[in-house]
């Protein structure tokens, strides 16, 4: 079987024979609409789906043969397409994003016979526009790929240019000139057929559509919630024997081999169905190289989101411990500097649960997989951790996660009296250092990759700090700030986080700890084992 890795183009796809997951029956009730939008994380197969279009509209009705569309389509009819795509180019430079549109818009100029005007960009794309209709009697089809990247590539940068002889960052004149070309959709209403916007990022009160007949968002439509993406039920039906191979390779079933390729790259939803979607570029690369690893992340992570948390101090261990509805995290507003609708629309982040409440959906966010837990964890530990002294922390982690495996409470307190004390003054805010103790005991926690931890769990009676589950012990945490460790012991008694786990056959043990602001350091430890 070929995978189609990195290959964005559906004609070479089904031309050279590379696997297709046939989602054309979703493409084709997608067609049938006006104006779309559609965010999706990257690598996700968002060029592909374009692509896919684009030929749907050219009539290529020889690419589809085989395909589920052709029991839905009849006429084939052939459109003027019309495709911006704002992959490959970097808008860090002001006048840069007028160039790339010039460039498109001069090569349909001449296509359609027409002369460049003195007009403004998106005017001439409506001059355009009204010329392909007429000249084919079509409305015209608009595919724009990408089309948030000339912002998301200076979001939140001080980068700057000048504008008619005055200074103005590149984020605000990239703003404006998608504002003004993008106006040009709701003036060529008449000359459209189909538009759909894909991207990142949704931006809310940003202006970038001012002007603009706003499109329908299918970013969480349950209609649309696998148009990107693979499915399980494509997963067991396309790579069948793919996953035969590798459970033989690997020596285990094809059940545990399922399971782990769950664990690892499940688990994103993108509506209330709740139906899990698989990263579709790391289990191709899986199936590539006959491995699992981590392949999306790997890829690299996005500036703009690295730009926003080094501003932003947000608590995670919160974050993923509410409820949110749909705009709160799906829209980013530039206004508001909150991180949690790029790290929820970058991909890091996912529904993990919808809670319908008055007739309004509610939704609870964690991290998606494995692979994007570890990796955003990792992510975040190194740019908070980068001033430890002692360097990479991997093999005090390593001494964590063994200390807790055979049930060595003693080693586990010096390694993390250890790890604070050795922490440099210098990293611990002075107004913030009870954020600052949570915040880190949660990135070290999350680190902690191969157990189940539980950090702010809602419990009956309250949220605990931390609770860790081993294959034979499991340990509730208990964290107070310039308090005693007996409150903190007396407070996991008092409102019974261990109540869950009385039918549990493994041990359980309560840990107490205080942290001194003014040290920065574990002053008190206690623990207590409460069942055999």
């Amino acid at each position: 079987m070929k995978y189609p890795i990195g290959i964005q183009s559906f004609e070479k796809i089904r031309k050279d024979g590379y696997v297709y997951v046939d989602k054309t029956d979703l493409v084709y009730r997608l067609a049938q609409g006006s104006i779309y939008f559609l965010a999706r994380p990257r690598r996700f197969g968002k060029s592909l789906l374009v692509s896919t279009l684009k030929a749907y509209f050219e009539g290529r009705k020889d690419l589809f043969e085989g395909l589920k569309i052709m029991d839905l389509e009849t006429e084939w009819s052939q459109y003027p397409v019309f495709h911006i795509d704002f992959n490959g180019q970097r808008f860090h430079q002001g006048g840069m994003l007028h160039k790339t549109l010039e460039s498109s818009v001069a090569k349909w100029e001449k296509q359609y016979g027409l002369d460049p005007s003195g007009a403004g960009l998106g005017n001439r794309f409506i001059d355009v526009l009204a010329e392909a209709h007429r000249q084919t009697g079509q409305r015209c089809v608009v595919l724009i790929d990408e089309y948030d990247k000339p912002m998301l590539d200076v979001l939140d940068s001080d980068l700057m240019t000048t504008l008619n002889g005055q200074p103005i960052s590149v984020e605000e004149d990239n703003r404006q000139e998608l504002k003004a070309f993008y106006s040009c959709f709701k003036a060529a209403d008449q000359d459209l057929r189909f538009v759909l916007l894909t991207g990142v990022t949704k931006f809310s009160q940003v202006s970038v559509f001012s002007g603009f007949n706003q499109p329908s968002d299918i970013t969480l439509d349950s209609r649309y919630e696998s148009l990107c993406g693979i499915t399980e039920e494509e997963l067991y039906s396309y790579f069948a024997d793919d996953i035969a191979a590798m459970s033989d390779k690997f020596r285990i079933s094809i059940d545990e081999l399922k399971a782990g390729l769950k664990k690892r790259y499940d688990g994103y939803h993108f509506s209330e169905n709740m139906t899990d979607v698989y990263n579709p570029f790391s289990l191709l690369n899986t199936f590539d190289q006959m491995k699992l690893q981590d392949y999306w992340f790997s890829t690299g992570s996005p500036e703009y989101l690295m730009r926003l948390l080094a501003k932003n101090h947000d608590n995670l261990m919160l974050l993923l411990s509410q409820e949110y509805g749909p705009n709160e995290f799906a829209d980013y507003r530039a206004d508001v500097e909150k991180p949690l609708p790029m790290i929820f629309q970058s991909g890091y982040l996912t529904i993990k649960e919808t809670i319908l409440r008055d007739l309004d959906y509610r939704y609870l966010l964690d991290f998606p997989n494995d692979e994007v837990r570890r990796g955003f964890v990792e992510m975040l530990a190194h740019n908070f951790f980068e001033q430890r002294q002692s360097g990479s922390m991997l093999p005090w982690v390593e001494k964590v996660v063994e200390s807790l495996r055979v049930g060595d409470l003693a080693e586990a307190r010096k390694l993390f009296t250890a790890f604070f004390a050795e922490t440099p003054y210098t990293m611990r805010p002075k107004k913030e250092s009870e954020f600052w103790f949570h915040y880190t005991f949660y990135l070290i926690m999350r680190l902690i990759s191969c157990y189940t931890v539980y950090t702010e769990k809602q419990l009956s009676e309250g949220r605990a700090d931390c609770i860790v589950e081993t294959p034979k012990y499991v340990y509730i945490f208990e964290f107070k700030l310039d308090g005693t460790s007996s409150e903190a012991l007396q407070q996991i008694r008092d409102r019974g986080y261990a109540k869950a786990y009385e039918a549990d056959s493994r041990p359980v043990y309560m840990i107490g700890a205080s942290f001194s602001s003014k040290t920065g350091i574990i002053e008190e430890w206690e623990e207590e084992k409460i069942k055999n």
